[in-house]
């Protein structure tokens, strides 16, 4: 029988590997399929994993095996603010597969401006600067006036994807980056966001519904207009608020009123017939959904700011539309997969049209090569056509 062959790797290597990717040995241990003793003699350097474990550890820890074969560690990117603790409480533990997409979506912003760089253009500067003491109302108006929404168009697009992709076009035209996980469970992370002044990047879940992710994407759009990086799930609390909680009560605000503005609210047809504190039937709630593109919770939210619904209703329709949400969410996982997105979809899905199109201009203009293209984009080369095809489809 063949013998297998040893892995020459740096022991503190491994060590670094699965610390960074926030596994204990045991945990460790069970992705890899190996004894806890053999892992730690492994990071010991009493002896060392064949070429076949050494890939079970880099999917493990979502890292390439090259990474190993260093003299040192690699300085990892910074974390980032966790927005998710509530007050008094630790920061969540992060999962492999979480800080995966921290580490993609950072790598992947440092790339678009090498990318800028090698076509001697700069990408633009954010347009608006805001602070916590501001108006919550005020910031949409001037959220939508940069991002050229205009009510009009809005209430023209399909509720869903065409809603969502026009949002996320319009954030990529003003040098946002916006990114999709496609790993992380939405009850780890609704989505995060990296802050720079040029070239800041959003990332939503892809596993959330549509809706929700418009949600997201203009709740982590204020996390960068405040100058914040972070991880967020958007709940709020009705306790004390921590400071982590103060920013996301501000964020879902101006989320909210960006996606509904108060003005359009009030003139809508089920609104404007009604006065005071009043109930709202689901059909109700589902057409002023439908009209914006956002989910029934969004419609609610905006209802009692505007003083157009009780807090005890809000309350009680909130909870059962969060039954809902979490009963068509049992559903569908004992459904399982239905359906099988192609690569070329997935690759433009997550990595966002203002990316790909930025790799792809590169290509064409002979500034990178085609295996550079493929490890960027995370396809094959043959997928390629489709994805200019793609990008050119959701601009549409």
């Amino acid at each position: 029988m063949a013998r297998s062959i040893e892995a020459l790797v740096e022991p503190r290597l491994l060590v670094w590997g699965r610390r960074s990717a926030g596994l204990d040995i045991e945990s460790a241990a069970r992705k890899v399929q190996v004894k806890r003793e053999c892992l730690e003699r492994w990071e010991r350097g009493e002896s060392r994993p064949t070429l076949t474990q050494l890939r079970k550890l880099g999917r493990a820890y979502k890292r390439p095996i090259a990474v190993f074969y260093l003299p040192e560690p690699p300085e990892d990117f910074q974390a980032l603010r966790d927005f998710r603790r509530l007050p008094g409480a630790v920061s969540a533990v992060e999962s492999p597969e979480l800080r995966f997409e921290i580490r993609r979506a950072q790598s992947r912003r440092e790339l678009a401006l090498e990318l800028y760089e090698l076509a001697a253009e700069s990408p633009p500067s954010l347009p608006l600067s805001v602070a916590l003491s501001d108006d919550p109302e005020d910031l949409a108006h001037a959220t939508r006036g940069f991002l050229g929404i205009r009510y009009e168009d809005q209430v023209r697009w399909a509720a869903g994807y065409e809603a969502f992709n026009r949002w996320r076009a319009a954030l990529e035209d003003t040098g946002i980056l916006v990114f999709q996980t496609t790993e992380v469970e939405v009850s780890e992370v609704r989505g995060f966001s990296v802050y720079a002044e040029r070239l800041p990047a959003i990332v939503v879940n892809v596993k959330d519904s549509v809706r929700g992710r418009l949600f997201t994407m203009l709740h982590e759009l204020t996390h960068i207009l405040l100058h914040q990086s972070g991880v967020c799930n958007l709940h709020e609390e009705t306790r004390a608020l921590s400071d982590e909680q103060r920013f996301e009560v501000f964020c879902n605000l101006a989320a909210g009123a960006a996606i509904i503005p108060r003005e359009y609210l009030l003139l809508e047809e089920p609104v404007a017939a009604k006065r005071g504190n009043v109930i709202w039937t689901d059909e109700e709630l589902a057409y002023l959904a439908d009209r914006y593109g956002c989910s029934r919770e969004v419609v609610l939210r905006r209802l009692l700011v505007c003083g157009r619904t009780t807090e005890a209703f809000y309350r009680a329709k909130r909870e059962q539309l969060l039954e809902e949400y979490e009963e068509a969410a049992r559903r569908a996982a004992a459904r399982g997969k239905t359906g099988f997105a192609p690569p070329h979809r997935v690759a433009v899905s997550s990595a966002g049209p203002l990316f790909v199109r930025l790799v792809l201009e590169s290509y064409h203009q002979e500034q990178i090569t085609a295996s550079d293209v493929a490890d960027f984009l995370d396809v094959r080369l043959k997928h390629l056509p489709k994805i200019e095809s793609e990008v050119l489809r959701v601009a549409s």
